[in-house]
């Protein structure tokens, strides 16, 4: 059966692995493998920006793939950037086989604000939702409850559920093997 793999990249957070990875199992209905942590690819870090770059580690996961993954994500605690924004908290291949997730600016501390752990890991939950829903070809939805909606600040990270909306969830249900569990898909 396809799998999902899940990788730190940098210094591994084992407790938003795990709450990561039970998500993902559960709405994408496939097992997840946690892979060995992998090294921030060298010239990811942009010194003038104080960021790394989300395409370079897209790339390292693409070459980190086990064959028997089929989606691989990355969950980084770096603060990333695309070249045409100022911060992303994930980026993905749009049906393609790699995601990554930030936890940087979804943490309270980032924001100078005394760390809240259950909020974290409730947002790395939703963003890991939303990149790899981009794997499987979803797109923004207007739906600001859905995983899938555009975020460009915790505020609407914290609006979003952690279950796809009806319109996602059949997207996902085409692309999901019938003998796949259901997990969270309506």
């Amino acid at each position: 059966m396809s799998r999902v793999a899940v990788v730190a990249i940098g210094a591994p957070d084992d407790e938003v692995l795990a709450s990561v990875e039970g998500a993902v199992a559960a709405a994408f209905g496939r097992p997840v493998e946690r892979l060995a942590p992998l090294a921030e690819p060298p010239g990811s870090f942009d010194a003038a920006r104080g960021q790394w770059s989300a395409p370079d580690m897209l790339l390292a996961l693409l070459k980190a793939r086990p064959p028997a993954a089929e989606r691989i994500l990355g969950v980084t605690g770096r603060d990333l950037f695309v070249p045409v924004l100022s911060f992303v908290f994930g980026q993905a291949q749009m049906d393609g086989p790699t995601a990554v997730i930030s936890t940087a600016r979804i943490s309270q501390a980032f924001s100078g604000l005394p760390e809240d752990r259950p909020l974290l890991l409730q947002r790395a939950r939703k963003e890991a939702l939303h990149e790899l829903g981009h794997t499987f070809g979803l797109v923004h939805c207007p739906d600001g409850g859905c995983p899938m909606s555009l975020s460009v600040g915790v505020v609407q990270v914290d609006r979003k559920g952690e279950a796809f909306c009806a319109a996602c969830a059949a997207l996902v249900r085409e692309k999901t093997p019938a003998s796949s569990p259901g997990g969270r898909l309506p």
